[in-house]
């Protein structure tokens, strides 16, 4: 085999490169089961954390709770947009009708 050139050409290998692969084989192992554990640990700090915040770590709970806020947050969002629309155009309103009233009542200066 040409990628591993120590590989004899019936494919086998020594007693050492076989205790060499096995050992990085075993460091892999060894790295991945800390990697494993540390998920494990950051998952339950996220489970208690949710249960504190939101009385659950169920994960489709969460997700309708989260779905149920942004539902809320834009009517939310609708609801200010419709006021300052309706604002606007009241005041739009009043400004039209002062600006009728001071075009159809002109003052005069001289009294």
């Amino acid at each position: 085999m040409a990628a591993n050139k120590s590989i004899a050409k019936n494919g086998e290998q020594t007693i050492e490169e076989l205790r060499q692969r096995h050992a990085k084989l075993n460091e892999k192992k060894i790295a991945a089961e800390t990697e494993q554990r540390g998920a494990e640990n950051r998952l339950r700090e996220l489970q208690k954390e949710a249960r504190e915040k939101h009385g659950t770590d169920d994960v489709a709970a969460l997700r309708k709770m989260l779905d149920d806020l942004k539902e809320q947050n834009e009517t939310k969002r609708a609801n200010y947009q419709a006021d300052l629309d309706r604002i606007e155009s009241d005041l739009a309103t009043v400004e039209e009708k002062f600006a009728a009233s001071q075009s159809s009542n002109p003052r005069d200066d001289n009294q």
